[in-house]
C-alpha cells in the first residue's frame, strides 16, 4: 500500500488510500461525512449526490469545485474541505430534495431512533420543511413473514436493489418507475425468494423494509438488552446482536465480524430466534410418574437424577448444537469412554477427517473474507447456498473477482465503482466450478456446473490434483469428458493467484473432502496460495467432534454393554439422527434417562427425567466454526426460573451424586479444566475476556444509556426497583451503568456514536472501513497447518459410479428454510419452508409416471420407508435427493426404490 498526504480542512493526514475513493478514507479518519447510496460492501454508484465535498486544485486555489467523495478516487496531496459552507449548502439542499416526498412519521417508524436518514438530516442541517404541497403516495407490498414494506419513506437510494439483485442474486425485487415515482418492490405481492432478503433491513437506510418479526413484539432499539452473540443455526458461526424485553428475545442483528460474515445474516440466522419464545420450550424440570410426564421442583428433579446416576455407569450422549464448556462438562461427569455424540458414527469419522485437514495441511483454512477474495473457485460435493449461506454469499463475490481485475486494468476503471465495473463484466464468467449432484444457486454465477454422483464428483477432484500435480494419484478409467474438465478446471486454478477450494461433510461421502485435500497440496506445491474451506452442519460440529469417543451407535453399544447404565442426553435428539426404531432401542436399553435440552424433542418425550436447559440466548458458551474458529456468545437475558446452562445442571448431578467430579461455580473455571485436560482447544481462552474483565474499572453494560422506563420494566410486580442479575459468566452486566467504548469486540454488541444513530455508526468501530475492527475481530483460530502442503495425498480413490437395475442413489440435500433443527420452529422460517420433497431427474420421473407435485414411496434397504412429494430438479437420471432431516433416521446416501404414492 502506499501512503498518500491529504489535506482535509486544513488538517493533514497519512492514509493508505490507494485504490479507494474520498469518502472510503474520510469515514475510516472517523470524520462525519454525509451518505446515502454507498455502502462499504455495495461500494459506489454516484445515486444520491449526499456525499458532496469541495476539492481544492492546489493550495493557491481558493475558489475549488464540487466533488462527489464516492466517485472520486485519492490521490497524493489532495486538498480537499467537507466544512466548506458551499459544500454544507450543497448537501443541505441534497437532504431536502430527498425529504420533499418522505413522510415525516418518525414517531411511529420501526426504523424511529436507529435511522440513517434521520442521522443525514440532523448532520445536514435541515431542520424545517419548506415544502408544502401534497405528497407522492404508494401502495405497499406482502412481502412476506420476513419483512414490512413502507414505500412512502423512499429516498431512492437503490440499495435495496443493489444489495437484493447484484450482490445477493436475487430476481423478484425490481425497480418500478421512473423520476420520482421509482417503486422498489415485486411485480405481485409475495415473500421475496432470496435467503438473504432480511438485509434489506439493515441495508436500507429508512423505514421502507422492516423487520415483521420484530413488529409482533416491537421495542424501540435503545430500550433493548443486548449481548455478542453467535447463530447457532449452522457451523459458519455468524456473529450476532440479539435484543430481549421483559424477557423475550425481540430480534436479531448482525454484529459485524471482518473475517466471518462482515455486514450481513442469511434469513435463517436473522430469523430463526424465534424458536427462543417457542412453545415447545422446556421451562420447568419434568419428571416420568405412572407412565406420563408432570411438572417438578428443581429440587426433586435433582435428587431424582443423582440418584439414578449414583447407581451405576453413566452414559453420556452431547450435542454438536451445545457448547464445548457443557459437552466437556458431560464427558467429565461419564468419563471419556461412556461419553458419545448425536451423530452417526461414520458422520462422526467423516468430520474427525474434515478436522485433520484443517489441522495438518494441506492448506490454511479460508476465513470468509479469504473465500470473497479468492479469484478462481472449485467447488466439490458442496451446495454452499444452504449448507453455508454465508459462505455461499461470499462465493458469489468470489466469482466476480477475476473478470472484475481483468477490467480494472484493461479499461482503467476503479474496483470500487460498482456500476461501471458490473457493465463492464456483464456476460463474463471467472474461473468458478461447481460440482454437485443437483443445481445449485451458485450455478448461475459458474463458467462450469457439472451434475455428477458423490463418487464421480471425488474421481473429477482426483483427477484434477493430479493435473495441477502429477505426484497426485491418478484416477483409472476415467471418461473422456470428465478428464477434459479435469484439465480445464485445473489449468483454471493453476493461473489463479489466490485459488480456494471448497467441500465439506453434506454428502457423506469422505472421498469428496479427500479429493478436495489433495487439490488443495497440489496448488501449494505449485506455489499458489490456496485456501480451503470445509462446510460442518452445525454451530459446534467440530468442537464436539474432538470431544467425543463416538457417535449414536457407539452409544446405542455401550448402552447395550452395560446393563442398568442410566443415560443422559444433553440438547439432542436422537430420534433426528437415527429413526424412531433404533432411538427406542437405544433409550429403552437404559435403566433411566436424563434429557437436559431447552427444547421439546420426541427424546426429551421419552425421557425418565427433564432438565430445562438455557438457550443460546440465556447461557454463554465457546463454538467451533467450520473455520476452526474458537468464538464466545454471551447471554442477552438470565434465564428464568428453573432453567440455567446445561453444564450447571451436569454440574449440580454431579454435586449431588457419588460421581462429584468437579465444584465449578462459573463458565471461566470450565475453560480452564477443559485446556487442561485438552491442550490442542487452549485458544478457547483468548475467544474473549473472562468474568474478572472490567474496562475503566466498570463492567460492560448491555443496556443502553438511552433505556426508558427502568423501573417501570416491572411496575406491575413491584413499584420497587429490583437488584439487577448477577453475571458470574461474563464481564457484562444487565444494567445500562458501567462503560462500553473501548471495549474489546468480542465484548461489544452495541455500535452507537454521537450523531450515528443507525448501524451505519459501525464505521467507528473499524480500523478501517470494511476492515478488522478496532484491536482485532472477535475470535481465536485453533488450527494453521505447519508448513505449506503439509502432509501426504489421499490415494483412496473410489470406483466409478454404477448403476443398478430399478434402483435410485438417493442423497442429502440442504435448504436454508427446513434443514436446521431449532430454525424450523419459528413460525417465519416454518412458512418459507415449502415442505419435504424428493428431488428426481426429469428422465427417473417420467420412467416411474411421477410429476412436479405427486406423490412418491420412497423405499430403503433398511425397510425404512417415507412417502414424499416429487420436485424434478436438473441432476443426473439415476440419482434422487431429500433433505437430511426427511429420511426418517436412515443414513445418506442410500440404495432406494421409488414408485407412485397414496396420494397420486
Amino acid at each position: 500500500m502506499k501512503t498518500f498526504t491529504l489535506s482535509i480542512d486544513g488538517r493533514l493526514y497519512q492514509v493508505d488510500a490507494e485504490g479507494k475513493n474520498l469518502l472510503h478514507v474520510c469515514l475510516s479518519l472517523g470524520l462525519n461525512l454525509p451518505y446515502f447510496c454507498w455502502h462499504p460492501a455495495l461500494h459506489s454508484v454516484g445515486a444520491c449526490r449526499q456525499c458532496a465535498v469541495k476539492l481544492f486544485k492546489d493550495d493557491a486555489d481558493t475558489r475549488g469545485r464540487i466533488v462527489m467523495s464516492c466517485m472520486t478516487p485519492v490521490a497524493d496531496g489532495m486538498r480537499l474541505s467537507i466544512e466548506d459552507p458551499e459544500a454544507r449548502a450543497f448537501r443541505g439542499q441534497v437532504t431536502e430534495w430527498l425529504m420533499v416526498n418522505h413522510p415525516h412519521d418518525c414517531p411511529i417508524c420501526d426504523e424511529g431512533g436507529e435511522c440513517h436518514l434521520q442521522d443525514m438530516v440532523v448532520m445536514t442541517g435541515h431542520n424545517y420543511r419548506r415544502y408544502r404541497f401534497a405528497k407522492r403516495t404508494h401502495r405497499n407490498q406482502d412481502l412476506g413473514p420476513f419483512l414490512n414494506h413502507e414505500m412512502n419513506r423512499c429516498i431512492e437510494c437503490y440499495r435495496c436493489v443493489r444489495f437484493y439483485r447484484d450482490f445477493a442474486g436475487g430476481t423478484d425485487l425490481e425497480v418500478l418507475g421512473a423520476h420520482d415515482t421509482v417503486y422498489f418492490g415485486r411485480k405481485e405481492d409475495g415473500a421475496l425468494e432470496n435467503e438473504f432478503s432480511g438485509n434489506l433491513v439493515e441495508v436500507c437506510p429508512t423505514g421502507v423494509f422492516t423487520d415483521k418479526t420484530l413488529k409482533s413484539h416491537y421495542t424501540r432499539k435503545w430500550d433493548l438488552q443486548t449481548a455478542p452473540s453467535l447463530c447457532v443455526h449452522c457451523g459458519v458461526g455468524c456473529n450476532t446482536v440479539p435484543g430481549e424485553r421483559y424477557g423475550t428475545l425481540r430480534r436479531v442483528r448482525t454484529r459485524y465480524n471482518g473475517d466471518v460474515n462482515g455486514y450481513f445474516l442469511c434469513d435463517r440466522g436473522r430469523y430463526g430466534y424465534e424458536f427462543v419464545n417457542g412453545e415447545k420450550r422446556i421451562r420447568q424440570p419434568l419428571l416420568r410418574s405412572s407412565g406420563s410426564q408432570g411438572e417438578a421442583t428443581a429440587e426433586e428433579a435433582l435428587a431424582r437424577a443423582a440418584e439414578a446416576v449414583g447407581r451405576g455407569s453413566v452414559i453420556g450422549i452431547g450435542s454438536p448444537r451445545a457448547s464445548l464448556e457443557s459437552n466437556f462438562a458431560l464427558q467429565r461427569l461419564v468419563g471419556p469412554e461412556h461419553f458419545f455424540i448425536n451423530v452417526p458414527d461414520a458422520r462422526l469419522e467423516l468430520h474427525r477427517m474434515m478436522i485433520g485437514v484443517l489441522k495438518e495441511g494441506p492448506a490454511p483454512s479460508a476465513t470468509l473474507r479469504q473465500a470473497a477474495g479468492a479469484d478462481a473457485v472449485l467447488v466439490l460435493g458442496e451446495d454452499a447456498w444452504n449448507s453455508a449461506p454465508i459462505l455461499g454469499l461470499n462465493l458469489r463475490q468470489a466469482a466476480a473477482n477475476a473478470p472484475a481485475a481483468a477490467a480494472v486494468k484493461q479499461k482503467k476503471l476503479n474496483r470500487w465503482d460498482d456500476a461501471a465495473v458490473r457493465e463492464a463484466i456483464r456476460y463474463e464468467k471467472g474461473p468458478f466450478f461447481v460440482a454437485t449432484p443437483e443445481a445449485t444457486k451458485l450455478d448461475e454465477v459458474a463458467r462450469e456446473s457439472l451434475r455428477a454422483a458423490p463418487a464421480d464428483i471425488a474421481r473429477l477432484g482426483f483427477a484434477v490434483a493430479h493435473e495441477i500435480d502429477a505426484g497426485s494419484p491418478a484416477v483409472p478409467g476415467l471418461s473422456e469428458p470428465a478428464l477434459e474438465a479435469a484439465r480445464r478446471i485445473a489449468e483454471a486454478l493453476r493461473s489463479a493467484e489466490h485459488p480456494l477450494v471448497v467441500s465439506g461433510g453434506s454428502l457423506a461421502t469422505p472421498a469428496i473432502v479427500q479429493a478436495a485435500a489433495n487439490v488443495a497440496r497440489a496448488l501449494k506445491m505449485a506455489g499458489r496460495d490456496a485456501r480451503i474451506s470445509l462446510v460442518f452442519p452445525e454451530a459446534n460440529s467440530v468442537g464436539a467432534a474432538m470431544l467425543a469417543a463416538g457417535g449414536i451407535e457407539s452409544a446405542a453399544r455401550a448402552a447395550t454393554s452395560l446393563p442398568g447404565a442410566a443415560l443422559i442426553v444433553m440438547e439432542a435428539d436422537v430420534y433426528r439422527e437415527v429413526g424412531s426404531t433404533a432411538a427406542e432401542a437405544l433409550l429403552s436399553s437404559a435403566a433411566h434417562v436424563i434429557a437436559i435440552d431447552h427444547t421439546g424433542t420426541a427424546t426429551s418425550a421419552a425421557a425418565d427425567i427433564v432438565l430445562p436447559a438455557a438457550s443460546f440466548a440465556e447461557s454463554s458458551g465457546t463454538l467451533i466454526s467450520s473455520e476452526g474458529r474458537a468464538q464466545r456468545y454471551f447471554s442477552v437475558m438470565p434465564a428464568i426460573g428453573t432453567m440455567t446452562d446445561s453444564w450447571r445442571w451436569v454440574e449440580r448431578i454431579a454435586a449431588a451424586s457419588t460421581r462429584k467430579v468437579s465444584a465449578w461455580v462459573r463458565l471461566d473455571e470450565v475453560i480452564h479444566a477443559l485446556v487442561t485436560e485438552f491442550p490442542d482447544l487452549h485458544g478457547i481462552r483468548d475467544a474473549a475476556p473472562g468474568a474478572d474483565y472490567r474496562l475503566r474499572g466498570a463492567h460492560v453494560p448491555r443496556k443502553s444509556i438511552r433505556e426508558s422506563g427502568r423501573t417501570a420494566v416491572t411496575a406491575n410486580v413491584s413499584i420497587h426497583e429490583p437488584r439487577p442479575p448477577v453475571d458470574l459468566d461474563s464481564p457484562l452486566s444487565y444494567t445500562m451503568e458501567g462503560a462500553s467504548r473501548g471495549a474489546p469486540a468480542s465484548l461489544n454488541a452495541r455500535f452507537w456514536s454521537p450523531g450515528w444513530n443507525s448501524d451505519q455508526s459501525l464505521s467507528k468501530f473499524q480500523a478501517e472501513v470494511s476492515g478488522q475492527l478496532v484491536g482485532g475481530d472477535p475470535g481465536v483460530r485453533l488450527f494453521e497447518p505447519a508448513e505449506p502442503g503439509a502432509g501426504s495425498w489421499f490415494t483412496a480413490i473410489p470406483a466409478a459410479h454404477a448403476a443398478r437395475d430399478g434402483q435410485l442413489f438417493l442423497v442429502p440435500r440442504h435448504n436454508v428454510f427446513g434443514s436446521e433443527e431449532l430454525s424450523s420452529l419459528a413460525p417465519g422460517i416454518a412458512a418459507r419452508f415449502t415442505g419435504p420433497a424428493l428431488s428426481l431427474s426429469e428422465a427417473d420421473a417420467k420412467a416411474r409416471g411421477l410429476a412436479n407435485g405427486q406423490k412418491a414411496r420412497v423405499q430403503m434397504e433398511s425397510g425404512i420407508g417415507v412417502e414424499l412429494a416429487v420436485q424434478i430438479r436438473q441432476m443426473p437420471a439415476g440419482i434422487a435427493s431429500i433433505m437430511a432431516g426427511d429420511s426418517a433416521g436412515a443414513a445418506l446416501p442410500v440404495w432406494v426404490r421409488v414408485t407412485g404414492g397414496s396420494g397420486r
